[in-house]
């Protein structure tokens, strides 16, 4: 059975970035309803994450979830994006796993921030890290400012969300990303627009 784990590396409670990996666990689920899905939501491992920094060893709870993450067949990683990047908890608790333990696994990236004009970290910052682990990254990042839950851009967001769940379960399945060049592309969705709308 494929098993799936969501990453969400959420600072507030509630917060928009496990909102979005909720929304991304659902599109795995629709796509594939016999897998297991799981989140492991890091805001509660902080002080165990620093622990292990500080120590070099990973308390049970936080080995627990590097278990999960280790024996994924893949994951799915979502960060708030703070000055650019992703944050240094998602860094903690990578810089915790082994440094082969993400050698070609399968990986969604995804982000949330305040504005539209933070997508481009998904790319600069989180792929260049999940590379480095030498983990397959899906084309397809998810993106989701303030924008994207309203009316007008919640529907762009949906589409984004079951493109990027959509090449990682053609991936798990073993048929690479299952787009091709006729597949159309959102570059200017009402998102990314919304970057460039002056204030109304």
């Amino acid at each position: 059975m494929t098993h799936v784990v969501a990453i969400t590396a959420g600072l507030s409670d509630p917060s928009s970035t496990r909102m979005l990996a909720d929304h991304l666990v659902a599109s795995v689920r629709r796509s594939l309803p016999d897998a297991t899905v799981e989140v492991v939501e890091l805001r509660p491992l902080a002080h165990d994450i620093t622990d292990a920094m500080l120590s070099g060893f990973a308390n049970p709870r936080l080995a627990g979830a590097i278990e999960l993450v280790t024996s994924a067949d893949a994951l799915i990683v979502v960060s708030p994006i703070f000055k650019a990047s992703y944050t240094g908890l998602l860094k903690s608790f990578v810089d915790a796993l082994d440094s082969d333990v993400l050698t070609g696994k399968p990986v969604l990236l995804a982000a949330t921030g305040g504005t539209a004009r933070h997508s481009l970290a998904i790319e600069f910052a989180m792929r260049p890290l999940f590379s480095y682990m030498q983990a397959y990254v899906v084309p397809t990042g998810v993106f989701a400012s303030p924008h994207d839950w309203g009316t007008e851009g919640n529907a762009a967001l949906t589409g984004r969300i079951d493109r990027a769940v959509g090449e990682l379960v053609s991936v798990l399945a073993g048929g690479g990303t299952g787009r091709g060049a006729e597949d159309e592309f959102d570059l200017l969705s009402d998102t990314f627009l919304a970057a460039s709308r002056p204030p109304e």
